[in-house]
């Protein structure tokens, strides 16, 4: 009867080795999922938030370039949009945040 014993002692050591291969086995996944974090959402939320400081910190006068490639000197600012102009006259509404970057002041020379 003996041999019964030790059927069973060895099935707990076999469940308690199964426990730290399951861990073991998670740890890939884990490991993939804070590389993932640092490289590409982390970042990504960082420009978010500056381009958001931005876009809310734009004022009248100042020259922009827009995600489409035009530049020009802003002239009115309203919630949603701002009145672009990009050559005398030529005046073009484009939403917030579409505005890529804000230049240094004398950039554009007299539109």
């Amino acid at each position: 009867m003996s041999f019964f014993i030790s059927d069973a002692l060895a099935q707990g050591e076999v469940a308690a080795a199964s426990a730290g291969d399951s861990f073991i086995a998670l740890l890939p996944l884990v490991l993939f999922s804070v590389v993932f974090y640092f490289l590409l959402i982390r970042p990504q939320a960082k420009r978010q938030k500056e381009h958001q400081k931005m876009v809310e910190s734009l004022a009248k006068g100042d020259e922009i370039i827009t995600v489409g490639g035009i530049a020009g000197r802003i002239n009115e600012i309203g919630e949603n949009f701002v009145l672009v102009e990009i050559a005398d006259g030529v005046q073009v509404k484009v939403r917030r945040a579409t505005i890529e970057s804000v230049l240094p002041k004398g950039t554009l020379k007299e539109l």
